[in-house]
């Protein structure tokens, strides 16, 4: 059965997944996710991504979802160990009243999805400091990938840092260890992604800009360095926040991102076989006033690979707020 929801004016402008959360109690974004996935949920009979934004007069439709097995009501929550406990304090790059700052680790999901027991989401009662209120996650880093993720500690500080990064307030740079070397060693990649299904995974792919589901995806990128022409380490600056965005930019590039065997890139020799790419800094609009800046040291794999090819690497700024 499909249940169908048409947005209203006061409704205008919401993320898609936000918006269905508030239509159906206890949804999850697992469940979400799962059915954009498989196209189950449609804006205007189109697929979209959850991030969507959305337009008075939009019609969305989903399954009905039944039995209530298929949306648990309870979030997983991991209880931790002691040397757990240490381990996720020691993420913390910069904690005041109203946000937390972590490096993630590389391999750790930020959410739970299917077959992932494991995750931030489920970790974040450990990280309350003494507060009332559990810790919300803002946004998302892929499991593989590393580097700075925001949480905010309060309902009211998550409502300001959500409009933040929905428009162009939120400043993103990453780091990435390409295979090869860009023709230009500087510029701006503008070309829309498609998200595509395959095998039951999701992947973006390069679009025509005509095309009815293609979204618009820029990323400007410059080579901090380079190891003749078969490694360059790029600064990337997403413009945009779509699904593999970076990935799939630097293989439209000619200069997929190392250890990415999905977009292009497989392992080599004298590296972990690991995605090499890192959240290196965020600088977004701090709930209380002013900006706050914070930087992460890259993970291991990614530093031993920088090291390895006689890179220097700077040691991150102390984090900034401000006013």
């Amino acid at each position: 059965m499909i249940q169908q929801f048409e947005v209203t004016a006061t409704e205008a402008d919401s993320r898609l997944d936000r918006f269905l959360r508030r239509q159906v109690e206890g949804l999850t974004q697992g469940v979400i996710q799962r059915f954009l996935r498989t196209g189950k949920i449609r804006v205007n009979g189109l697929k979209v991504e959850a991030s969507a934004r959305l337009v008075a007069g939009d019609v969305v439709v989903m399954p009905t979802i039944t039995p209530p097995s298929e949306m648990p009501k309870t979030r997983h929550v991991m209880v931790l160990d002691p040397g757990q406990q240490r381990d996720l304090e020691a993420m913390v790059l910069y904690r005041d009243d109203a946000v937390i700052v972590l490096n993630k680790p590389a391999g750790l999901a930020t959410q739970g999805g299917s077959g992932i027991s494991v995750h931030l989401d489920g970790m974040l009662d450990g990280l309350r400091f003494g507060a009332e209120e559990r810790p919300k996650l803002v946004h998302r880093l892929d499991r593989d990938t590393s580097g700075v993720l925001l949480l905010a500690r309060t309902t009211a500080a998550a409502r300001q840092l959500a409009f933040a990064f929905r428009g162009r307030d939120v400043e993103k740079t990453y780091w990435a260890l390409l295979w090869g070397v860009p023709e230009a060693l500087a510029g701006r990649i503008d070309l829309p992604l498609l998200r595509v299904e395959t095998g039951g995974s999701s992947r973006s792919e390069p679009a025509p800009r005509k095309h009815p589901e293609a979204l618009k995806a820029q990323t400007d990128y410059r080579i901090l360095d380079y190891a003749g022409k078969k490694f360059a380490w790029a600064e990337l600056n997403p413009l945009t926040g779509r699904m593999h965005q970076l990935r799939a930019h630097c293989l439209a590039l000619g200069t997929p991102i190392l250890g990415d065997a999905a977009y292009g890139a497989a392992f080599a020799d004298g590296f972990a076989p690991q995605l090499h790419l890192h959240a290196r800094r965020l600088s977004v609009p701090h709930p209380d006033g002013g900006t706050l800046t914070v930087e992460a040291p890259p993970a291991k794999h990614l530093h031993d690979g920088l090291v390895y090819l006689g890179f220097t690497i700077p040691d991150p700024a102390k984090p900034q707020h401000r006013g």
